[in-house]
């Protein structure tokens, strides 16, 4: 459209020139004949004033008739845009300016839009009502609608502008939509890679093929910016598998003859590849000792190539460096590559960096996140060094607040050359969560969850989150409030309310927990976090069945329990979700006594070791114990541990340990020790489907329960051990588990429980 007007105003000055060089039929007289304009008259105009029009033009009453500056009026009259057509006329010595004003636009309407409401279409078009209408906008804007359809997979969409015209110049604009089908991705192809089968390439780039499994997700459907990430995910594995000359020569997405998906195809060179030959660390500082920061240094000889680990590893010499006083340092890993060893030679150069100072830190984009928040997350301030690696951790930081959708940081010269100014540009993102969930767990039965959370609290970077959970066995209600920068320091400090009610029907009475605590925590390193928290508990044993046991039986009624708890987490496990490989350690003592009825200490250690045994195979190695220690009197029921379930499969929850003979009530263990040997793997099925397998091993025991009047208690000591198998599936429906164990080491008095299951979701 916008070259059809081009050439319509071309022909426009063709055809003044016309004018001006041959005589008009008629009475007309030609423009170019000599004179004087005497007036101008204005035809045509009913919305803009012919004062308006006049002030665009070159020419006055007085002028004479000049075809050049008559041609330079037609230009800017067409140049306003106000205009649908323009035409002049000489009548004697009057010049006539005949305009033809483009319509109003009265109202916008869309039709064919089903997955895609008006609120959000009108958002996207410039076009509004009572606005001038022209083609050529309404061209852009079907445009513009038609990518929104695209960026949701829909490239079939098709959308035309049509007007229905009214009176007084007026028009209703209608775009018609059809949205067609969704365009999925059909197959991802891989041309020339060796080293890895197409099935391994497709599980590390974001997209995927379609299947109906995933119906939740848009990762099947074809879009371009993806395929650009996604050529960046398989350098970076490449890369990090030591393929340091890894390219994708070409990307190609050709769309079915149906046109209802796409054919992906990534053309690989992947190169040799490396190991690490020699490396070595060279400074030209001075009073740098080499050998103070080899401990930073992660790349070894003779180990395979990997790009992550080298950038981890210039990330750590600056740090390292930077706490031996050197503040402006340059750290360059020179690579020499041996392609006969096919070794990657590093020489990691520490250099004398320029002495630039952060003059000024600029934030723009935060409509509703207070500049501080963002600030805080800064490891440098303003008058600070320049530092590369801490300006690209405080970008990393500011991300993973989950606040934004993007977030850029780049540096500019500032006002002098030894300063520099780091802009911040965020577009932000909703931080409001409604949640609910649906699910069924062996232990708790059927679950019903509603969450309500807001994780940018008025824009202060406050977490408030209410939760509720009905189950066949549980109800708990839970209101959570943190600030995560308590009193401006790197401190997070909250508190909690709630009331649980639970029925035991392991050990036959129903629970009830009402409270509220206080807490704090904060970093000692990057990987450990020290967090305190005292908890206020009302407790009530109610509902204790007739035939349940003596110890069940005298514990009947209400205890407060007044406790402070401190615990050490130390964590470097590479997804929180679906760890691969790290370590996760958490050590706690809970301390009750401070007021209230109960008077003990507790201590729990719960760890896991992820190793990565082969491709895609994980081995868990984990442990958990605990004990407790009665200060005054005996242990509650309650307090003490339960075992089994999830904590040890092949038994029920609280089928290891003491146990009254008697009623066959569990009396909980003051004192357990569980450890497990896990190996998760893919079973040959497509890697978008999401099933796992496992097998695994418990083993460990609980014991020791305070002896009571008329009470027949089992209680030993002995090891118990159970084997088995299970899978694990990222459904549509949430994460499910299907664990079976069996006992192969148990006591008589044992509960056992084959199956354990759970199945559970948000959305």
């Amino acid at each position: 459209m916008r070259i059809a007007r081009a050439i319509a105003k071309r022909l426009s000055f063709l055809a003044l020139a016309l004018m001006l060089l041959h005589t008009e039929a008629g009475n007309a007289q030609s423009l170019l004949e000599g004179g004087t304009i005497e007036e101008i008259r204005i035809e045509g105009s009913l919305r803009i004033d012919p004062r308006t029009i006049r002030s665009y033009m070159t020419v006055d009453p007085g002028d004479p008739f000049d075809a050049i500056a008559l041609n330079e009026t037609l230009k800017r009259l067409f140049e306003t845009g106000f205009f649908a057509d323009v035409a002049l006329r000489r009548e004697a010595d009057s010049l006539v300016v005949v305009v033809e004003e483009h319509p109003t636009i009265n109202r916008i309407a869309f039709e064919g839009n089903d997955r895609i409401d008006d609120e959000t279409l009108q958002s996207e078009v410039e076009l509004q009502p009572s606005r001038v209408f022209t083609r050529s906008k309404a061209q852009s804007d079907s445009d513009r609608i038609r990518d929104l359809y695209r960026r949701q997979g829909r490239f079939a969409a098709t959308v035309e502008p049509n007007i229905i015209r009214l009176e007084q110049n007026r028009v209703d604009l209608v775009f018609e939509i059809d949205e067609g089908p969704k365009t999925t991705i059909s197959a991802i192809n891989f041309i020339g890679n060796k080293a890895f089968s197409d099935g391994s390439l497709r599980s590390e780039v974001l997209s995927d093929e379609y299947s109906f499994w995933n119906f939740l997700t848009t990762t099947d459907t074809y879009d371009p910016d993806r395929l650009q990430f996604d050529e960046q995910l398989l350098s970076d594995f490449y890369k990090d598998e030591g393929y340091a000359d890894f390219k994708v020569l070409s990307t190609s997405a050709e769309l079915t003859p149906e046109r209802d998906s796409f054919i992906i195809t990534f053309v690989l060179q992947e190169g040799e590849r490396y190991r690490y030959g020699s490396i070595d660390v060279a400074t030209t500082l001075r009073n740098l000792d080499v050998e103070a920061v080899q401990e930073a240094i992660l790349t070894e000889e003779g180990e395979w190539y990997s790009a992550k680990e080298v950038s981890d590893t210039v990330s750590n010499l600056s740090d390292q460096v930077g706490t031996l006083g050197f503040a402006f340092v340059d750290i360059t890993p020179r690579v020499e590559r041996d392609l006969e060893n096919k070794l990657i030679n590093l020489v990691y150069e520490i250099n004398e960096g320029p002495k630039v100072f952060v003059e000024r830190i600029d934030i723009s984009g935060n409509t509703r996140t207070l500049d501080r928040v963002i600030r805080r997350e800064f490891q440098v301030v303003e008058g600070d060094a320049f530092n590369a690696t801490k300006i690209r951790r405080s970008r990393d930081r500011i991300r993973n607040l989950g606040f934004f959708e993007t977030v850029e940081v780049d540096s500019q010269p500032g006002t002098t050359p030894d300063r520099t100014v780091i802009d911040v540009e965020v577009t932000e993102q909703s931080t409001g969560e409604f949640s609910f969930g649906a699910g069924f767990s062996t232990s708790l039965g059927p679950i019903g969850q509603v969450g309500v959370r807001e994780r940018n609290l008025l824009g202060k970077g406050q977490d408030l989150q209410i939760n509720l959970l009905i189950a066949g066995s549980r109800s708990q209600i839970d209101l959570s409030f943190t600030e995560p920068y308590f009193l401006d320091r790197n401190l997070a400090a909250g508190f909690d309310l709630f009331r649980v009610t639970t029925q035991q029907d392991e050990s036959s009475f129903d629970e009830e927990r009402t409270g509220g605590g206080v807490r704090a925590g904060y970093n000692l390193s990057n990987d450990l976090r020290q967090l305190w928290d005292y908890t206020l508990t009302v407790r009530k044993i109610t509902d204790v069945d007739s035939t349940a046991s003596t110890a069940i039986k005298a514990e009947e009624g209400e205890t407060v329990k007044s406790s402070l708890e401190h615990s050490l987490r130390y964590s470097t496990i590479s997804n929180r979700l679906s760890p691969t490989d790290g370590v996760n350690v958490t050590f706690a003592t809970e301390l009750a006594g401070l007021g209230g009825t109960e008077y003990f200490v507790k201590n729990r250690v719960d760890a896991n070791y992820y190793i990565p045994a082969a491709e895609d195979v994980v081995i868990r190695l984990g442990a958990q114990a605990g004990n407790i220690t009665s200060l005054h009197d005996d242990t509650s029921v309650s307090d003490r541990f339960f075992v089994g379930g999830a904590t040890f499969r092949g038994f029920a929850i609280g089928g290891v340990g003491p146990r009254d003979t008697n009623t066959d009530d569990s009396l909980g263990a003051e004192n357990f020790a569980v450890g497990t040997i896990e190996a998760t793997f893919p079973l040959g099925l497509p890697e978008s489907i999401g099933i796992k397998g496992r097998l695994f091993t418990d083993f460990g025991t609980a014991f020791d329960t305070p002896s009571i009047t008329g009470a027949n208690i089992a209680d030993e000591s002995s090891l118990r051990a159970s084997v088995g198998f299970g899978f694990s599936w990222s459904s549509p429906l949430g994460p499910l588990a299907i664990d079976f164990g069996f006992p192969v080491v148990k006591e008589d008095f044992d509960d056992t429980s084959i199956l354990y299951f759970s199945l559970g979701t948000q959305f």
